[in-house]
Parts: structure tokens; sequence; C-alpha cells
């Protein structure tokens, strides 16, 4: 049991080393994470912008283990990537039975007018939605929104959201506070980011219930 806390509360004696020892692996291993998490819509879940703020926070402690230029590098071009291959995805959506069969035509009138009033700004602010940044690529290209246009406003929107969220977690890093209890701070606060989850579980497993009971 000592040996579990201290593994929990010390975690970056042991992930530090890790990292340092996997080389450029662990900037692959990044890549391939955003590049899943903006470009597969089948992974919705993965952790984005956590991950960006948490890597460069670990460049901040010890720069020997990861390098921020060379992580920021990564992170953009996996998530301009990602979201692009997204977009193209949408584009074949219309060719899919199953897609004209439960998408009406009005809607997707309504989505496209949607998108010529605000396609710039729900492309830039949906980037820090989680859940509905991977949808918003998907829904341009299945609706026809200009590729030029959207690659544009891509580009604003991810380098926004990787050197942002990125610069801030370096930051965060560098304060010598949280270099002294790095591993409990990222405990806390990745306990703190598990309440709004925790929450929505409950509130729907509430729902349920009592429409269970109504029924």
């Amino acid at each position: 049991m000592d040996k579990f806390f201290d593994l929990l509360f010390n975690f970056h004696d042991y992930l530090f080393p890790l990292v340092q020892s996997a080389g450029a692996w662990s900037y692959l291993v990044f890549f391939a994470l955003i590049f899943a998490e903006t470009g597969l819509i089948i992974f919705p879940y993965l952790p984005g912008g956590s991950l960006i703020f948490f890597a460069s926070s670990i460049a901040a402690v010890n720069g020997q283990v990861l390098n921020i230029y060379a992580l920021l590098a990564s992170f953009f071009i996996s998530a301009y990537l990602g979201d692009s291959l997204n977009y193209f995805f949408g584009t074949k959506l219309e060719q899919l039975s199953f897609f004209k069969k439960h998408i009406p035509e009005a809607k997707l009138l309504t989505a496209r007018r949607f998108f010529k009033r605000h396609g710039g700004k729900t492309i830039i602010w949906g980037r820090y939605l989680p859940l509905i940044r991977n949808f918003i690529p998907l829904i341009a290209g299945s609706i026809g929104f200009n590729f030029k246009n959207f690659a544009l406003y891509n580009l604003l929107a991810v380098s926004l959201w990787v050197f942002g969220t990125g610069l801030c977690g370096y930051f965060f890093g560098r304060i010598p506070l949280v270099q002294e209890h790095f591993s409990t701070i990222f405990l806390l606060i990745a306990c703190l980011a598990l309440i709004p989850t925790i929450f929505t579980a409950l509130l729907h497993l509430y729902k349920q219930r009592k429409a269970f009971k109504r029924s």
C-alpha cells in the first residue's frame, strides 16, 4: 500500500525517466493521440487540451525530458491534419444511405445557413468544447462548407488552441510550487476535472430512474 501511494503522489519520478528513455517515440505517441482525438470521430473521449497542458508542464519542469518547441510543433501538425481528415470524412457522409435516411434535407439546409453565418466562429471557439469540437469538422464537410475557408479558420483555431494551451501549461509548470509538488498538484487537477463528468453521469442516471418510475 505504501508503494502504491508513493507511486500515486510521486508519479513524476517514474514518468519522467520513462518519457526521456522513449526519446522521439514520446512525440510520436503524443502526435497519435491528438490526431486520433481530432481526426477519428470514434475517439472523442481521448484527452486533447488536457494532454497538451500536461505535456507542456512536463517540458517546463524538465526540458531534458520533453522539448517544448518540438512538442508544440507535434501537437499543431497532428491537430491540423486530424481536423482535415475529419472534414474529408464529412464530405463522404452524404453518400451513405444511413445519413440520407436519418438526416432530413431541411436540417441540412438549416446547418448550411448556420455555417454560412457563423462557420468561422464555430470552428474557432468550438475548438475549446470537448466532444463538440470532434464533430465540427465532420459537420462542416457534410454540409459542403468551403474547404479553403475551413482550412483558414481551422489554421487559426488550431494555432490558438495548441499554442495557447501549451504555453499556459508551460508557464504553469515553471511555477516553483508546481515543480516541487508536480504529482500532487496534477493529481488534484485530475480529480477536479472528473467532478463535472461524475455529476453529469449521476444526473443522467437520476433522470433514467425517474423516467422508469413514471413508466
